[in-house]
């Protein structure tokens, strides 16, 4: 049995500001704001680039109010992303997530180092890759020792950055006021020929609405995750959209397309104070990188201490009173650097993107999944929410990287699945609960429901079966039984009636029910277990049988061990119990199966396996026992039996002509088996043809508190001349040709067809009672007087008004009851 455990919380210190806010407004205006903006309004108009940018926001908007609605619904805890689609989902998205974007983000670091050192080495004229290198390997050296220091002294640090970073604003701003131009405005409102694409353009800005659940990264460092999340988040987002929207115009407005598209540096030649621009530049990478040092290892951390990659346990140990991940520190540090020192990032670049990208679009699917599954657990504090926004947010995440770059997020999404297919085989204890419950019992209440409103038919007849058996040994062959009669197709149930009462009752129920649960899962079976407490188990068993289920979803098989005792009082009520599961609709099924037989059967080979049917006649006990045979082979052990349908020959008609007739039952109900009928053959015969069989499906009945099998013996003495052997007889109707049109629908069909045609009928006749009603009024009016042939002609047509009257009368009761009997149809329906 799988446990489930809690991990211990650390008390954060951060609140919105410092911990939420900060990182993710840094994030957002990173380098693509001051070096691409610029850019992308030169190439797609400034009307354009505003519906760009509005798009773009639209997913941060969007996941914002996703984690809203989420982090504000459970208790957050450390480990950002990976812990509320975790938690969610389930271990194996969020393992699969926690692990690429620990290592998107650890690289990330290394992406906004080269920035850094490329602002740098611009500022002094140096073309050269290698300082390139040099100044990011040294910025990431900084920032490391700023993140092992822990994230109350990275943010202190952050605070100075965004006073560099707002400084650079209100530069460009005051600038930007000072040389607007409306005429430069107004031809910048449309993209210039031979500008770049609409969608090429926007996964040029896209990565810069990617980092703003870099606050989600802190969430074990924060005192109050639950408000500081969604708050923080949300005047993130806010704030940085108004930016960007301010940027692109004033830029539109202070500079033509083509020196917006030339110029990457064109906020400086703008800004009132150029080197401010700079500053910016640099505050900006190295914020975002601060911010990646940060998150990474956070998320590391969670990841190892759910203990989902054991390899990975060693980075659950933090340091300090705020469990600083320095451990997780190191090891992005060794990432970032590695990335740092390959140079060329442009082939990777595209895959990182896609892994934050698939990030977001699992954690509005997993709002999304939480909200469809409908848990009275679901009780979001953040009140403005709705699942179709949660919804819209996944499909526009999906959107936006088949736009951005379809070959990266392929690769995204494979790597992605590669992990969580690798997490689904592994075997682990639960260590928390999900909304996967929740998501089932929705389904399943929903497939219920759908299931009641569809009409019955037998074409969609399937085994539901409740196996009866106290004997744990005899259970367990019992059940392994029920698996294969029901051909994966069915259900089956296993039902142990514990008679008492009091507590003493409810304790061996409690006790009963546990072992019935362990022997299933020890058997490595799809049954369900069900232990119910009576007084008296023979009054409990008729009701255990009706009441099991619910809607259309009910027991329609029952399953029994043959009695091996022969004590009379026993076999007695063994058959009374058979006698009222049969009355109510249900059918029997009693399995013969001895340890011997049981083993002689199993030490079988699969392909010298064969099963036997009686076939009685056209019956449905009949039909139950060869549509059982044939539900057997559907299941692994049996795959490649053979089946065969004996019967006997019937007087004045030759075998083979019986035979010829038993195959084309076979053939109407598309089952493969061989038909054979015995010639006058008596139990011993019968015996010695299915000595060699490995099953044998027999009819049954019951007459005067005796079962009966083939040629009316008691059961008893044939079962012991044959082997594995189950009797069989049908409580309900059974149809092997069952079709579309079959059952109530067929039956809507015909009454409807017989209504077209009684009320056409009608109609020919009414008009028919027209022309004859015509004719005697025409012969009436003509003649004042009448002569004997004039007379007998009235006569003739008076008579012939009478005659179709009368059967218009008819026709129109024959109307009424077909009307009649579609609406009775139809209220079955």
């Amino acid at each position: 049995m799988s446990t489930v455990t809690t991990p211990t919380k650390t008390a954060g210190k951060l609140g919105t500001f410092s911990g939420v806010f900060t990182p993710s407004i840094l994030t957002i205006l990173g380098i693509i704001l001051f070096l691409r903006t610029g850019f992308v309004v030169g190439n797609a108009g400034l009307m354009r680039a505003l519906l760009l940018i509005g798009i773009a926001n639209l997913v941060s908007i969007l996941t914002t109010f996703s984690l809203a609605a989420i982090s504000t619904n459970i208790e957050v805890k450390g480990g950002g992303d990976y812990y509320l689609i975790s938690r969610t989902l389930g271990v194996e998205f969020g393992g699969a997530i926690g692990i690429v974007l620990f290592l998107a983000q650890s690289v990330s670091i290394a992406f906004y180092a080269i920035g850094f050192g490329e602002a740098v080495v611009s500022l002094f004229d140096v073309d050269s890759a290698w300082v390139t290198q040099l100044v990011a390997a040294a910025a990431v050296a900084a920032l490391f020792v700023l993140a092992w220091a822990g994230a109350d002294v990275a943010s202190r640090f952050q605070f100075v950055v965004m006073a560099f970073l707002f400084a650079a604003l209100g530069s460009f701003y005051f600038g930007a006021f000072q040389g607007a131009d409306s005429a430069i405005l107004q031809s910048g409102l449309s993209a210039p020929p031979g500008a770049l694409g609409f969608w090429v353009v926007f996964a040029i800005f896209f990565p810069a609405v990617t980092g703003f659940t870099q606050g989600v990264s802190m969430s074990g460092d924060l005192k109050d995750p639950g408000r500081s999340l969604p708050r923080g988040t949300f005047i993130a987002v806010g704030l940085s959209l108004l930016v960007y929207v301010s940027v692109a115009v004033l830029l539109a407005a202070n500079a033509v397309p083509a020196a917006l598209i030339d110029d990457t540096r064109i906020m400086r030649s703008v800004a009132s104070v150029g080197f401010l621009i700079d500053a910016g530049v640099i505050a900006a990478t190295l914020s975002s990188a601060m911010a990646s040092f940060l998150g990474a290892p956070r998320i590391l951390q969670s990841l190892a201490s759910d203990k989902v990659f054991p390899i990975l346990n060693p980075f659950a140990k933090g340091v300090g009173e705020t469990n600083n991940p320095r451990r997780g520190v190191l090891l992005s540090l060794v990432v970032a650097l590695a990335t740092v020192a390959l140079g060329n990032l442009n082939a990777i670049a595209p895959v990182v993107s896609m892994f934050f990208l698939i990030s977001y679009g699992l954690l509005n699917y997993a709002t999304y999944f939480e909200a469809r599954a409908k848990s009275p657990s679901f009780r979001p504090r953040f009140r403005f929410f709705d699942k179709r926004i949660s919804l819209a947010g996944a499909l526009m995440c999906l959107g936006a990287m088949l736009a951005i770059n379809v070959i990266a997020g392929a690769a995204a999404v494979v790597v992605l699945l590669g992990i969580y297919q690798y997490l689904r085989r592994s075997e682990r204890p639960d260590r928390w609960v999900d909304a996967s419950h929740s998501h089932h019992f929705q389904r399943a209440k929903e497939s219920i429901a759908a299931l009641t409103a569809e009409p019955k038919s037998a074409r969609n007849w399937r085994p539901q079966i409740l196996a009866f058996s106290a004997d744990p040994e005899r259970r367990a062959r019992l059940l392994q039984f029920a698996t294969w009669l029901e051909g994966d197709s069915g259900l089956t149930a296993a039902v142990r009636i514990v008679e008492g009462d009091g507590i003493r009752g409810r304790r061996l129920r409690e006790s009963e029910q546990e072992a019935l649960e362990d022997q299933i899962e020890a058997l490595d079976l799809d049954v369900h277990a069900r232990s119910v407490l009576a007084a008296d188990g023979m009054e409990a068993l008729p009701v255990v049988v009706q009441s099991f289920g619910i809607g259309s979803v009910r027991a329609n098989t029952a399953l029994f061990g043959w009695p091996e005792s022969d004590d009379p009082e026993r076999r007695r009520l063994y058959v009374d119990a058979l006698q009222d599961v049969y009355r109510l609709g249900v059918n029997v099924v009693s399995m013969s199966s001895d340890p011997a037989r049981w083993n002689a059967m199993a030490l079988r080979p699969a392909k010298e396996r064969r099963i036997d049917v009686w076939w009685a006649g056209h019956d449905d006990t009949s039909r139950l026992a060869l549509l059982a045979a044939y539900l057997f082979t559907r299941t692994g052990p049996w795959a490649q039996c053979k089946i065969r349908v004996l019967s006997s020959s019937v007087d004045d008609i030759p075998p083979d002509e019986v035979e010829e007739e038993l195959a084309k039952v076979l053939e109407a109900a598309r089952i493969r088996a061989v038909p054979q009928v015995l010639e006058y053959p008596d139990p011993k015969s019968f015996a010695s043809a299915c000595s060699d069989a490995a099953l044998v499906l027999v009819p049954m009945r019951i007459r005067r508190g005796v079962i009966l099998g083939p040629f009316d013996v008691p059961l008893d003495n044939l079962l012991r001349l044959l082997p594995m052997t189950a009797a069989i007889r049908a409580g309900a109707p059974i149809d092997l040709v069952a079709g579309p049109e079959s059952g109530l629908p067929g039956q809507i069909t015909a009454a409807e067809e017989l209504l077209a045609d009684a009320e056409a009928r009608l109609r020919a006749l009414e008009s028919e009672a027209q022309r004859a009603s015509y004719q005697v009024e025409s012969l009436r009016s003509a003649n004042a007087s009448f002569d004997a042939s004039e007379l007998e002609e009235l006569s003739h047509a008076e008579a012939q008004l009478a005659r179709v009257t009368r059967r218009a009368l008819t026709a129109q009761a024959r109307v009424d009851a077909a009307k009649a009997d579609v609406a009775r149809l139809l209220a079955e329906l």
